[in-house]
């Protein structure tokens, strides 16, 4: 196809985008792109659609995001196999992603029946005797969303859900490298009864998408990507609300009372799925002291026995990145390390578009395997010698979006609860665990605002007061 979805309807482009295979480069589709013309009308389309949108009963919304997670799962096998074409990502993930999808509209569903709404006495004080507060949640208006690769279905679906939720019309760029699935997503909203112009999808270049976070006829802008584009997005974004997911580096603290065999399992998965292109991957594992050695050999036997291969054979663990650009990257990074003086435990030797599953130690803030996001299979493993001393390698970094602590001591647990820096903290599991109805984002470099169906809905809406 060469077609984007415009306001309810599918247009065939004069130009296309073409979607290839990471691990292979077979050419898998072609979609349409947008232009500003387009955009243009999106946002025309949009507007028009607003008031109609916000009119929709509690049971129409519910009826609508319902229909839609029924939909991704009668289409779940397909839908699976396009996303672990288009982005590589193994069958066994792509299959927990569409599930995961289907659910974000589920819940969706649920918290359109209890939109935020309060009751407020005003008679505080002497100004206020007689009088009392009704206050009521609006739709903020437009939603532009910009979503990555790495989730292609449930990113998009953390914002299109909410969006429909609080009445909001919503347009999406989704990654240039991975747009398919949000066009399949169109098919999907196309068959309810979603008001037609609420829902875009357009992809489009970076800067065709720039007229899109500048126009100021949008409301809210829902970015979800790399620290530099987005807080330069913010800058350029105007009046209207941001909200920004820029990932992170996550760490694990390993305290020396933790259950080591369910510790190295998790990590096992939180370091090395979909290749570590996660924003919340397993990056940085601090053990304490007298757990070091037995947690790295047992740690180091797992890696070794990932499955790599095709995406789309379920048996594979362990597939290729989304380009060779980014391997490549990951590769120079892991040699600075290498040179600058860490240890190479595990892995380390590229193959085109593949990175192995790769372990360090000896590593230190100032190298980018450590201090960056690396956003690649690449996990190092540092001994600490106190709780203490791990949280503060935890907080040593620009990021704050989750990190993880082994230990059933609730001293320790209140302690790091209190001093993590960040904006979710995982006991006895790894920073990469997610529910998809839990508020989740970050603080410093990791972004402001919160995704989690209803924390999404409140970023989309504006209270308005009524004095009685």
């Amino acid at each position: 196809m060469n077609e984007i979805y415009l306001g309810g309807s599918f247009i065939e482009m004069g130009e296309s985008l073409d979607v290839n295979n990471p691990f292979n480069g077979a050419f898998i589709d072609r979609c349409g792109k947008a232009g500003q013309k387009e955009i243009d009308k999106a946002i025309v389309l949009a507007q028009q659609a607003g008031a109609e949108l916000m009119k929709l009963a509690s049971v129409q919304r519910y009826e609508i995001l319902h229909g839609i997670s029924n939909g991704l799962l009668n289409e779940r096998k397909r839908l699976a196999e396009l996303l672990a074409g288009e982005c590589a990502k193994p069958l066994r993930y792509a299959m927990g992603e569409i599930d995961r999808a289907a659910d974000t509209f589920q819940v969706a569903a649920e918290e359109s029946k209890r939109l935020p709404r309060e009751y407020i006495a005003l008679d505080w004080t002497a100004a206020g005797k007689g009088k009392e507060g009704w206050v009521r949640y609006f739709p903020a208006g437009i939603v532009v969303a910009i979503t990555p690769f790495n989730f292609p279905l449930n990113l998009v679906a953390h914002k299109v859900a909410p969006a429909i939720a609080a009445g909001c019309p919503i347009i999406l760029k989704p990654a240039s490298a991975a747009p398919l699935c949000s066009l399949e997503l169109a098919k999907i909203i196309d068959q309810t009864a979603l008001p037609k112009g609420a829902f875009s999808v357009l992809p489009c270049d970076r800067h065709v998408g720039d007229f899109l976070i500048a126009d100021s006829r949008v409301a809210v802008l829902s970015f979800t990507g790399s620290p530099e584009v987005g807080w330069a997005m913010k800058e350029r974004a105007g009046k209207k609300k941001v909200v920004l997911e820029l990932g992170g580096n996550a760490g694990v603290l390993i305290a020396g009372d933790a259950d080591l065999d369910h510790a190295v399992n998790r990590c096992l998965m939180g370091g090395f799925a979909y290749s570590g292109q996660v924003c919340i991957h397993v990056q940085r594992i601090f053990v304490v002291n007298g757990l070091f050695e037995a947690f790295c050999e047992r740690f180091l036997s797992r890696v070794k026995a990932l499955k790599y291969g095709d995406p789309l054979d379920e048996n594979t663990e362990i597939s290729c990145m989304i380009d060779e650009k980014n391997a490549v990257r990951v590769e120079t990074w892991v040699e600075r390390a290498i040179t600058g003086g860490a240890r190479l435990l595990q892995g380390g030797r590229r193959d085109g578009t593949y990175y192995p599953p790769t372990v360090l130690t000896g590593t230190n803030r100032t190298m980018e395997v450590n201090g960056e996001e690396v956003f690649g299979p690449v996990v190092v493993v540092e001994k600490v010698d106190s709780i203490s001393e791990g949280i503060r390698h935890l907080n040593d970094t620009r990021f704050g979006l989750q990190a993880g602590l082994f230990t059933f001591d609730m001293r320790s647990i209140r302690k790091a609860f209190e001093e993590v820096e960040v904006g979710g903290l995982i006991i006895n599991d790894v920073p990469t665990f997610r529910v998809d109805h839990m508020p989740y984002g970050g603080i410093k470099d990791s972004g402001f605002g919160r995704e989690g169906v209803k924390y999404a809905i409140r970023d989309y809406m504006e209270a308005k007061i009524l004095v009685l």
